[in-house]
């Protein structure tokens, strides 16, 4: 985008942004406390107060996601506490780790330690964890193992993200248009037909245009992260009498988008005495050909490909209510069919020593029935059953042809079954005092073929000979190869004491034990040794929590306190292999996790909501084993787990008051804190995040017609954190930035 056109942009945001603070100055508050509205969540697969749960949830709804373009996985962190969100590579392959526990792989076999659940479908390939947001009702996020309801992989918790449902009610809808810096341009829009009692529609839609990315190529001489993105859904809900409901989803996504490349920096020293990486003088430090990029431009680098960023897919989920009289049954079905193609220039320079082209086609089906109901007036209780097959394929052509003088070809074939059998039951004590106790258990087989071959198109691999695989000369080598079958039988767990001292107040404590199952590493590797399986992974949570909803609900506090015994954690370690250190995905014995969850809302009065979390965390790895240049290296026990900062701390303010008869006003600023964090299990320096603010705000303008015209701005200071630091053991290393500062203009219509 030309800087006339980012002027131009600037200056209508500007005004837009004068018009409305001008409106707030002329209008006086009002004195009058309000109440906090009463919010209602499904987090226990069952409609509940969110007071009533005895248990750390956060519940985003629809109006908060629009006001704080909660567009993606990576805007959560400005929402809930001890939430932390890094890209692998920069606009792809968001990892979202819940009180220190996440995934610390790049995988497509592996899933993430968040169970993350679409309209209750599990997503079941970290591949398809990027994706937009729209049209959503709510997003809850549950902190903690959820195993007992939730089952697979769902160690750190369960996040799940709820669709706007077909509604009986009548016609409605909304359209939206943004244009924002970069040259980007949204599109939303939705509609809700009832066509008579007994049957509605739904149709929703995103188109998302960005012609300029935030990252530059001096060697390609043009800008690298654009996006066209397509979403769309269609839904149908048939609900013929109080006693029956059925409801389809049908949904696509068409992205012909482009991702970002790390920035630079070098491990080998150009003189004595000098320590590498130095990001204060870059120039003291190059890869293998003497390369180095000494500019400050974080977006700025000297890549030589092209990073196209392809995904097609669709899925279709069924649901099916019926009340049977003696109980209620709940069946979700569900299917996804995956494909994405992308480029990482994992080396980050102007020469190709270290890039691959994946490409990972994933398939899944899903079934779940359940039953629940009330016994005698003392018991709730809710059994069930889940079956889920999975096939994840990765197909990934490797060139490191100007440090090794050669190309690999990596694949990697999964089919994953998993079956699991569920109870769970709220035994009424007496009155005010409710036990919770749950179990499952899970039978899970997984059959995984993969590995590395190196293609030797030139003649001589510096690679096989690095690694002891071969003798000079042509031929391909199988560098590492697994044909093999793993099955993991296991029990997970809740127990639970809720007291309700008030209808408004909740005091919980609670026992869970959560396990995400063992697997296949999927990435470049030159031993077979690094394709052995790791094991499950059991995590099992101490928990104390409290709820209140304070004077005439205005306003609310809920806290909870935890301890976690962490077993077989899995983490990248690094083999040596030859004269090659690759990265090994692997087990630490032990680990443990303490921390607090605070969130507060408060209303002083008409039309002013503060809101405040605080996220405190202490982590501990126990010792573990990994490679390094003079052979196995022990780690001494007390290195932090990664991506787990200290201190996580959310603000904000939203004052919304009325102009004139018709027409309402709102400011909203928002500001997020975290700690500084270490990126790996080894807590290289290097390889961290110092600490950072960012700060958002909104101005808008409605009308009761349903028009609405809102001016924003994300990270208004331009602030740039590393997300995600990477040493490719070869000399060479990146660093992930976050989104620059983004602003723009909202025009929304809506429909009654």
């Amino acid at each position: 985008m030309t800087t006339t056109t980012q002027s131009t942009l600037g200056r209508a945001a500007a005004l837009a942004g004068t018009s409305l603070l001008a409106l707030s100055i002329a209008a006086p508050a009002h004195a009058q406390a309000t109440q906090i509205e009463e919010l209602v969540v499904t987090a226990q697969k069952r409609e509940q107060r969110l007071i009533d749960v005895g248990a750390s949830v956060a519940s985003l709804d629809a109006e908060t996601l629009r006001t704080a373009r909660i567009a993606g996985a990576t805007d959560l962190t400005t929402q809930v506490p001890n939430v932390d969100v890094k890209e692998n590579i920069p606009g792809a392959q968001a990892i979202v780790t819940v009180r220190g526990v996440g995934l610390n792989d790049f995988s497509s076999t592996n899933n993430s330690t968040v169970g993350l659940y679409v309209d209750e479908v599990f997503l079941a390939s970290f591949a398809q964890m990027d994706f937009n947001f729209f049209d959503l009702d709510r997003i809850e996020v549950l902190k903690g193992p959820q195993g007992t309801l939730y089952g697979r992989n769902s160690t750190a918790g369960a996040i799940n993200i709820l669709s706007a449902a077909p509604s009986l009610s009548g016609t409605s809808g909304y359209l939206t248009a943004t244009a924002a810096n970069y040259s980007r341009f949204e599109g939303e829009g939705a509609a809700n037909l009832a066509v008579n009692d007994t049957l509605a529609f739904r149709f929703s839609g995103k188109a998302i245009n960005q012609d300029q990315g935030y990252w530059y190529s001096r060697t390609l001489k043009h800008d690298l992260g654009d996006q066209d993105i397509l979403l769309g859904r269609a839904q149908m809900l048939w609900k013929p009498d109080e006693r029956l409901s059925v409801r389809l989803k049908f949904e696509t996504e068409r992205n012909r988008s482009s991702i970002g490349v790390g920035k630079f920096f070098g491990t080998i020293p150009t003189a004595a005495g000098v320590s590498c990486p130095d990001f204060s003088n870059p120039s003291h430090c190059v890869n293998s050909h003497g390369y180095t990029d000494v500019t400050s431009d974080k977006f700025a680098g000297d890549w030589e490909h092209e990073a196209p960023y392809r995904v097609n897919q669709w899925n279709a989920t069924g649901r099916i209510d019926a009340d049977l009289g003696f109980a209620k049954l709940a069946a979700v079905t569900g299917y996804i069919r995956f494909k994405r193609e992308f480029y990482t220039d994992a080396d980050a320079g102007p020469t190709a020593d270290a890039e691959f082209d994946q490409n990972d086609k994933v398939r899944q089906f899903s079934q779940e029935v359940r039953l629940s109901g009330e016994a005698m007036g003392r018991a709730n209780w809710i059994v069930g059953a889940y079956y889920s097959w999975d096939r994840v394929q990765t197909f990934t052509p490797g060139t490191l042809k100007d440090v090794f003088n050669t190309n690999v070809l990596i694949t990697a074939d999964q089919t994953t079954r998993s079956k699991a059998a569920f109870a769970q039951v709220d035994w009424t004590l007496v009155q005010r005092l409710t036990l919770t106790t749950g179990v499952r258990y899970t039978d899970e087989d997984r059959d995984y073929t993969g590995g590395t071959r190196d293609l030797n198109p030139f003649g001589l691999s510096f690679l096989c000979l690095a690694v002891g695989a071969c003798a000079p000369g042509p031929g391909q080598t199988q560098l590492s190869f697994a044909d093999a079958s793993i099955s993991d039988k296991n029990w997970s767990w809740r127990a639970g004491l809720n007291y309700k001292p008030t209808d408004d107040s909740l005091v919980y404590a609670a026992i869970s034990r959560g396990v995400k199952s063992g697997g296949f590493f999927n990435g470049i590797t030159t031993s077979s040794f690094a394709l052995a399986p790791y094991k499950p992974e059991q995590l099992t949570d101490y928990e104390v929590g409290a709820k209140a909803r304070l004077f005439d609900r205005r306003l609310s506090l809920d806290a909870s306190a935890f301890w976690y015994d962490y077993k077989d954690l899995q983490t990248q370690t690094f083999t040596n292999v030859g004269a090659v250190s690759l990265i090994k995905l692997a087990n630490v014995d032990k680990a443990t996790v303490r921390g607090l969850d605070v969130q507060a809302v408060w209303l002083p009065v008409t039309g002013l909501t503060l809101q405040a979390g605080l996220g405190l965390l202490h982590t501990e790895l126990g010792r573990f084993n990994t490679a390094g240049a003079a052979g196995v290296i022990a780690v001494p026990k007390g290195n932090k787990l990664p991506n787990a900062p200290d201190v996580t701390l959310n603000l904000q303010g939203r004052y919304e008051w009325q102009v004139r008869e018709g027409w309402t006003a709102a400011l909203q600023a928002g500001g997020h804190y975290s700690d500084s964090v270490f990126k790996e299990a080894l807590n290289t320096p290097y390889l961290s995040a110092d600490s950072y603010w960012l700060f958002d705000a909104r101005a808008s303008l409605a009308s009761r017609s349903g028009w609405e015209l809102a001016v924003w701005a994300k990270n208004l200071g331009d602030k740039r954190y590393v997300t995600q630091a990477t040493d490719n053991g070869i000399g060479m290393g990146y660093r992930v930035f976050n989104a620059p500062r983004t602003y723009g203009v909202t025009l929304t219509k809506r429909f009654e």
